[in-house]
């Protein structure tokens, strides 16, 4: 339980970290951010979310490694999303 809790939680540090490395060089480049990319990644949040408990409730342990990357998406999502406001 305590690896599958620690490998969510890599997952979901390292989802906002790669984010903002994007961001930056997106506008190292002069780029403009996106116009609504927070309600994309909320969408994107959502659809990995819903994947994780279904996931959970239909497959069995053999599925752990992919229910805790898919939980780690979902949450790393919403702290993404949190970190932008």
């Amino acid at each position: 339980m305590v690896l599958r809790i620690l490998r969510a939680a890599v997952v979901a540090i390292v989802v906002p970290v790669l984010f903002a490395a994007s961001q930056r060089a997106t506008l190292a480049r002069g780029d403009e951010p996106l116009p609504g990319i927070s309600v994309a990644l909320a969408v994107l949040s959502a659809i990995f979310l819903v994947s994780a408990v279904v996931s959970e409730r239909l497959r069995g342990p053999e599925a752990n490694l992919q229910n805790d990357v898919l939980w780690g998406f979902g949450i790393g999502s919403i702290i993404t999303i949190l970190s932008r406001c």
